[in-house]
């Protein structure tokens, strides 16, 4: 009987030892696979950029929803795949004066990376030339794709955003990076100086 009951106390430790160690696996690794769950969510909620320079491509269908409730718009508003592609993969990247990549990108770049890649149009790297290259419009006739400039510290076509539609604007913001504004939003409609459409010089024919 007393062999029957160390046998009997040595299977409850051990089953206990083993449900112990058990529940601190659960503990340890569920963390884990949680953040590994919201990095794979991070890397892959950037839209894929589809087709070629100047093609007009349908948006994917999370793209779609993303701006058209951020904008305001029917979902069928949404049409330019490449464009709003291109906005998503650089939403959230940092401003940095003179930068053109992921680790930081200024207005004025980012502005001629959207005509390069979404319009196939070229345009100057600073702000006061890409001014010379737009047919003024007034503001209730912009369109996608056109460029929208401001005077911020008492200078002259300083900052540049794209229009949109719905009256937004995406832009690279010195304090919030690149990201999606309303064009009279108090903050900056004051500074609002011009806008107009791109002379359509395609990137081949500059380059020549």
């Amino acid at each position: 009987m007393l062999i029957c009951s160390k046998h009997l106390l040595s299977n409850k430790l051990s089953a206990l030892y083993f449900s112990g160690m058990k529940h601190i696996s659960v503990r340890f690794y569920l963390p884990l696979v949680v953040l590994m769950l919201i990095l794979s969510a991070c890397h892959t909620r950037k839209a894929a950029m589809k087709g070629a320079p100047g093609e007009m491509v349908k948006p994917q269908a999370s793209v779609v929803e993303k701006y058209s409730e951020l904008m305001g718009v029917n979902k069928d508003a949404i049409q330019n795949g490449r464009l709003y592609a291109f906005i998503d993969q650089w939403w959230g990247t940092p401003y940095k004066f003179g930068g053109q990549d992921k680790d930081g990108i200024d207005c004025s770049g980012l502005a001629q990376l959207l005509e390069q890649q979404v319009y196939n149009i070229n345009i100057p790297r600073m702000t006061s030339q890409q001014v010379t290259m737009v047919k003024r419009k007034y503001e209730e006739d912009l369109q996608e794709g056109d460029l929208v400039f401001f005077d911020f510290d008492g200078k002259k076509y300083s900052h540049v955003g794209v229009y949109l539609q719905n009256g937004y604007v995406v832009h690279a913001s010195s304090r919030r990076g690149v990201i999606i504004v309303r064009l009279r939003d108090p903050s900056i409609y004051k500074y609002f100086s011009r806008a107009g459409s791109v002379f359509e010089v395609p990137v081949s024919a500059a380059n020549l």
